[in-house]
C-alpha cells in the first residue's frame, strides 16, 4: 500500500535548527497537516510526524511522483535511473551524501544535485519534518512562511508517494 509523505525542509540543505525551534515548527506542521488548523477538527493522531536531524546531506525525494529530471545547463533530459542509482549508493553506504556536487550525464557539466530540474520536487537536507499521510497535499505559501518563521529559516515542501 502506498503512502503520502509531506516533508518540510530548510531551503539551505546544510542548515539545522535549534531543538526548541524544531519542536515548535513540528507542532505547527502537525496542526496544519492534520486539518485542525482549518477548523475541520480532524484527529491529529491520524498523522504520524517524524522530525529528523541528519548527520550528512540526505535526499528528500518525491518517490513515485518523480516523472522527469532535466539539466539546468543544456535542458537535456537526465535518466531518473541515474538519480536513483545515486540514491541507492547513498542508502548502501548508510552515511548520506558527502556533497551535492555532480557532473551531469547529458553534457558533462559540473553542477549540484539541488540545481537539477526535478518534475516532482526533490530536495536535500540535514533537517526534515515529515508528515505521513497528511490530510492535505500541500501547505500554502503563507503556511510555509509561518513554519519558516517558527523554525528560524525559510522552508520548502516535498510531497512524496512511496
Amino acid at each position: 500500500m502506498s503512502e503520502n509523505v509531506l516533508s518540510v525542509i530548510p531551503t539551505d540543505p546544510y542548515w539545522q535548527p535549534a531543538p526548541d525551534a524544531a519542536d515548535r515548527a513540528a507542532a505547527l506542521v502537525l496542526e496544519l497537516v492534520s486539518g485542525s488548523a482549518d477548523g475541520d477538527h480532524a484527529d491529529p493522531d491520524a498523522v504520524e510526524l517524524d522530525v529528523d536531524w541528519h548527520e550528512s546531506l540526505t535526499p528528500v525525494d518525491c518517490g513515485q511522483y518523480l516523472t522527469s529530471i532535466r539539466c539546468p545547463h543544456c535542458d537535456g533530459p537526465i535518466d531518473p535511473e541515474w538519480y536513483r542509482n545515486l540514491l541507492d549508493a547513498c542508502d548502501e553506504r548508510g552515511d548520506g551524501l558527502p556533497t551535492l556536487d555532480v557532473t551531469t550525464p547529458c553534457c558533462t557539466t559540473p553542477t549540484s544535485l539541488d540545481r537539477l530540474d526535478y518534475d516532482g520536487p526533490c530536495g536535500f537536507a540535514r533537517f526534515e519534518i515529515a508528515a505521513w499521510n497528511p490530510q492535505c497535499s500541500s501547505l500554502t505559501s503563507g503556511e510555509l512562511a509561518a513554519v519558516g518563521r517558527t523554525l528560524g529559516h525559510p522552508v520548502r515542501q516535498i510531497l512524496a508517494r512511496i
